[in-house]
Order: C-alpha cells, then sequence, then structure tokens
C-alpha cells in the first residue's frame, strides 16, 4: 500500500488498569514494552462522539459553548457524546437535536477520526446535512446547558476563523476542512 507506514516489530502489550473513571471518562494505564524501550501509556477513554455540518447555502450551523483549556467561549459544530445503545448517525441526530432545536431528515457521512492515536479514545463520526428541520414547539430548541448560543455563519469566514486559532476544536476543524475537501473534489469532477 503507498503511504502506509512501515511495520515495526509488535510491541508486547501488558494489561490495563483503571486509575480514574466517572461517569464522562475512563484512564487507564497500560505498560507496552518496545524491546530497547518501555513506556506507561495513560488512555483517556471519552466514548464514541459525533457531530453534523449543517449546510444552510454558503453558511453553516454553529453552536457557542464556554471551553475550559482556552477559557473562553468556543464556535463548535453541534454534536458529543453518544450513548452506549445508539449507533453513530441516531447521536449525531440527537446531539444536534438538543443544543440547536434542528433535526436532520438525511445525514450523510463526512469523515470519521480519533483525535489521538495513542492516549485519546475518542472515536469521532461527522456528518453533514442540508435536509433539516426546526423542531416543533415543545421539543428542543438549544438546551441552555448544553450551549450559549448559535448562529448561521458563512463557510468561509469560518475557515478563516480555523487559520486564526479561534476556531481550535478538533471536531469542528476536521469537519469544516473534510466539508471544503469534498466541495473541491466535486468542483473538480464535474469540472473534467
Amino acid at each position: 500500500m503507498t503511504g502506509a507506514p512501515p511495520s515495526p516489530t509488535s510491541p508486547q502489550i501488558g494489561p490495563s488498569r483503571v486509575v480514574y473513571e466517572n461517569k464522562y471518562q475512563t484512564v487507564t494505564a497500560v505498560r507496552v514494552n518496545f524491546g530497547s524501550f518501555e513506556k506507561e501509556i495513560f488512555v483517556n477513554d471519552h466514548g464514541i462522539r459525533a457531530g453534523v455540518l449543517f449546510v444552510r447555502g454558503n453558511e453553516v450551523l454553529m453552536v457557542s459553548q464556554y471551553r475550559l483549556l482556552p477559557r473562553d467561549m468556543a464556535w463548535e459544530i453541534p454534536g458529543g457524546r453518544i450513548d452506549a445503545h445508539e449507533v453513530p448517525e441516531t447521536g449525531a441526530m440527537r446531539e444536534a437535536l438538543e443544543e440547536t432545536g434542528h433535526r436532520g431528515r438525511v445525514l450523510h457521512p463526512l469523515v470519521f477520526f480519533i483525535p489521538g492515536l495513542d492516549t485519546c479514545d475518542n472515536p469521532t463520526h461527522v456528518f453533514w446535512c442540508d435536509d433539516f428541520e426546526v423542531a416543533t414547539t415543545g421539543e428542543s430548541h438549544g438546551d441552555p446547558h448544553e450551549i450559549e448560543g448559535q448562529a448561521w455563519l458563512p463557510f468561509q469566514e469560518c475557515l478563516d476563523m480555523v487559520f486564526t486559532r479561534r476556531i481550535m476544536d478538533s471536531m469542528t476543524i476536521t469537519a469544516l476542512l473534510a466539508w471544503q475537501a469534498m466541495q473541491t473534489r466535486r468542483s473538480t469532477i464535474s469540472i473534467a
């Protein structure tokens, strides 16, 4: 396979032990022996998460939330941890409805990624949706415990915010860049 990394000799992986756990995460420690050296790796398992990039013309729906590490409000696509009984698409729809009050009629897979291949076990599914409705009265219209606000922002402005470090969330950055790549590929194919 072109571009594949070289195959190392398989390390010996010891048993993992839970060093911390709460309802949001589990941290385990595991010893890995590479032959000439050994490491103890701490893996933070946050579960599977999913998000939705809602698209309306040249705009995308973003939510704002306070985030501890930047100590500021952050623009992000709606999404979060999916429940144990959910498939990624169902979890993405639920999260989007809870955070924005928007229900996607059809979600399309956009990209799958894992934010950290060593220390962060957080498989992430991102979908895109341009066929949606606003939930009816009595249904969720943006949970104030989930988000502070939401806005339709121009896609190009969101890309600019990635490169000026005003959008720093990995799921949002990955979604925006994947959407741009998909649009570029579509326009290249239609020109050819």
